[in-house]
């Protein structure tokens, strides 16, 4: 009985592995779809169906209206927008460290390296 139930784990996990390696291997759209293909997935796996439907609409949308071209706009559009937050963070860092107070200047200090990192992100979706 224990040696099925290991197999059964361990073949679970090699048929996961698997769409994982796939899914990494896409780019743009198919990449979008194999990602909310996985997520619709594990909300059907845990009963969560509130966020079944709403991954179920954004798979449709993917499937009606994603281009490549389109998602690379859109994810331009996010670095630009991203790149004015790590500007701003910028901005109240320096006003922070003009004011002396070192406990601000600690935390724009976090909030900058939040935003550069969400950049960071963006920009590396930028090439999926």
């Amino acid at each position: 009985m224990q040696n099925k139930v290991i197999t059964a784990v361990t073949l679970s996990l090699l048929l996961t592995l698997s769409a994982t390696t796939q899914a990494a291997q896409l780019t743009g759209c198919e990449a979008k779809k194999e990602e909310i293909k996985t997520q619709i997935k594990y909300a059907k796996e845990y009963g969560n169906t509130h966020r079944l439907a709403g991954l179920e609409t954004a798979l449709q949308k993917v499937n009606e209206y994603c281009t490549d071209d389109s998602l690379r706009v859109e994810r331009k559009e996010k670095i630009a927008e991203k790149e004015q937050k790590v500007a701003e963070r910028e901005q109240e860092l320096n006003e922070a460290k003009e004011k002396g107070n070192t406990d601000k200047i600690e935390k724009k200090e976090r909030k900058l390296q939040e935003a550069i990192d969400e950049l960071d992100e963006a920009q590396s979706e930028l090439l999926r």
